[in-house]
């Protein structure tokens, strides 16, 4: 990644206010000293001049989506996410007989859920943990919470990024 953090740069205080306060919407306000905590840097588009990722020590925490200006979650984003936010806020928790599969970036099926964050709808960013709440893969929630536990087919979750599955690309 060094080529993106070459042109990292701290952000000014209007537009880490900003990311704070995407943060909070979209996620809730735990998580804005999670995902947008003082010390970040931040990488800009060249075409539209917005803030396109958000670093923390050169790792990337998330991507601003240009459809939407809403954070994609990056592992480094999970793994702080996991620190800063108690169970179950923002997770899927699945059965440990697939963490293996869903680790290299295979998708979550819906009867391999075990327990699932009430408030998460389809569309969602969501944070894939095993039983034992560590982290896995990262990715979009396809259906609301309650289907994930009610459903016994269908993809839950199209994982973005598996833990095992090696670098990130964007």
């Amino acid at each position: 990644m060094p080529s993106k953090t070459k042109n990292a740069q701290s952000p000014d205080g209007w537009t880490l206010r900003q990311l704070k306060t995407i943060a909070q919407y979209q996620f809730g306000p735990e998580f804005a000293e999670a995902l947008a905590p003082d010390t970040i840097q931040v990488t800009f588009s060249r075409a539209t001049k917005k803030v396109r990722e958000v670093l923390l020590d050169g790792k990337r925490l998330a991507t601003l989506r240009a459809q939407d200006g809403l954070f994609s979650l990056g592992l480094e984003g999970a793994k702080r996410v996991l620190v800063f936010v108690p169970s179950p806020k923002r997770r899927v928790i699945i059965q440990s007989d697939v963490a293996e599969f869903i680790a290299a970036g295979r998708n979550v099926f819906a009867k391999h859920v075990v327990s699932v964050d009430p408030e998460i709808l389809p569309e969602d960013e969501v944070i894939v943990v095993s039983e034992e709440d560590e982290l896995l893969a990262v990715g979009r929630a396809k259906l609301s919470a309650s289907y994930m536990l009610a459903f016994q087919k269908g993809v839950a979750v199209k994982v973005r990024y598996g833990i095992a599955k090696g670098k990130e690309t964007i």
